[in-house]
């Protein structure tokens, strides 16, 4: 199968991380050296810009310029939440075949994943021939048949990294500290919370996650327990916590175009949850909760430099793929070797397999409610890197002396 001559065009969608665009820069540099590329086009908000034609020339930027955007968080492009209709999808059609559009790649989450096996269906039905590829990424580290997804690292260092800072303020303040992490369906970022563990008494002292439902009264019976042996607790709680019919302990009545409900806008599952804690412990116990939100997708000063290679190397893995004509469309996939050292390889899935699926933590990542299983910080280490090792005084007692 032979690949066609063309132009490729790529947008970003969904939330931005630490390093969606080391996986742009990572398709231009590919495209740039391919024969059958002739010009890199960029579509601003995804497929919004596509449908406007609101695209830029990617090809004309320098090195250099390009080399300081793939080190730059967040989507250069711009973003956008939008789930294309057919009448979308033929429209996007006729904007390929009036640029002469032969690649298509999308960087971005699941839901980006389903725009693209969309748009390649009704290219197949309508015989036009391009080639789409998602390229992945995602803090949430949901999607299916990959290992890890490429912005996971960063946002889960810096989850580790807040709550390793977070633990030491509350060792020196004691209290009830609560930290709402994103993560709808799956709890992968908030298991992050324990990568920065060292001491036996560190936070977070109680770990709550979307694989196991939620008992509000025995939440309040483990922070108490916790509480009156320690005289303090940290509390990682995943913002898509849901009781044991699956109910959200706390939903907001907005939804995305791809029917996802909004939980990061507000700090209001954290202030339900430390509400519902002073009705058990008293209503003069100190209690905080923050909801860290849109902070742990792109901070600059977090990202692991696995992250940033491997998000690279995807961009440049899905326009090899595309221009060697083995495929017409998939999802680069990151496999992880079976080696002592930590390697990792990138390969290519059907679209059908990534699109609209959560992948959630396993049973073997999980301990019993309120826990991770040390299996997950041995599968999370390599990604997220090596953290600070917070040492504490030994607090060697001086004699009283005094009367």
């Amino acid at each position: 199968m032979s690949a066609p001559v063309g132009n490729a065009l790529i947008g970003q969608s969904g939330g931005p991380t630490a390093v969606i665009n080391q996986s742009l820069v990572g398709v231009i540099e590919e495209c740039l050296r391919s024969e059958r590329i002739k010009g890199v086009y960029g579509a601003l908000h995804g497929v919004k810009g596509v449908l406007n034609e609101d695209m830029i020339d990617l090809g004309r930027e320098s090195a250099a310029v390009l080399e300081g955007v793939a080190n730059t968080p967040c989507a250069a492009l711009r973003s956008v939440r939008m789930k294309p209709t057919e009448e979308d999808c033929a429209r996007m059609l006729e904007v390929f075949e009036a640029h002469d559009i032969r690649y298509f790649f999308y960087i971005g989450g699941n839901d980006s994943a389903e725009t693209a096996h969309i748009l390649n269906e009704i290219a197949v039905d309508r015989s036009y021939d391009v080639r789409l590829f998602h390229v992945p990424k995602t803090i949430d580290n949901d999607l299916c048949v990959t290992d890890h997804c490429p912005g996971f690292g960063s946002a889960a260092r810096f989850v580790a990294s807040a709550l390793m800072g977070d633990n030491e303020d509350n060792r020196s303040l004691k209290g009830i500290k609560i930290d709402v992490i994103m993560g709808r369906h799956a709890g992968w970022l908030t298991a992050a919370s324990t990568m920065a563990k060292v001491h036996d008494e560190d936070g977070p002292h109680l770990v709550y996650v979307p694989e196991r439902a939620f008992d509000l009264e025995r939440f309040g019976q483990d922070v108490k327990e916790v509480y009156d042996s320690l005289g303090r607790c940290v509390i990682a709680v995943s913002e898509g916590i849901h009781d044991a019919e699956g109910k959200l302990i706390l939903e907001s009545q907005e939804k995305d175009s791809h029917g996802n409900v909004q939980l990061s806008g507000t700090g209001a599952l954290g202030d339900f949850l430390a509400s519902q804690l002073k009705e058990v412990l008293g209503p003069k116990t100190r209690i905080r909760a923050d909801t860290f939100g849109y902070l742990q997708r792109s901070f600059a000063d977090c990202v692991s430099e696995v992250d940033a290679d491997e998000a690279r190397e995807v961009g440049r893995t899905a326009a090899r793929i595309a221009t060697s004509g083995e495929y017409q469309h998939g999802s680069i996939i990151i496999r992880r070797e079976d080696d002592p050292t930590y390697r990792a390889a990138f390969e290519v899935t059907e679209l059908e397999n990534v699109a609209q699926k959560t992948k959630v933590l396993p049973e073997e990542y999980l301990g019993e409610q309120g826990h991770i299983s040390p299996d997950f910080q041995a599968y999370a280490r390599p990604l997220i890197g090596t953290l600070k090792t917070p040492m504490h005084l030994s607090d060697h007692p001086i004699s009283k002396r005094g009367s």
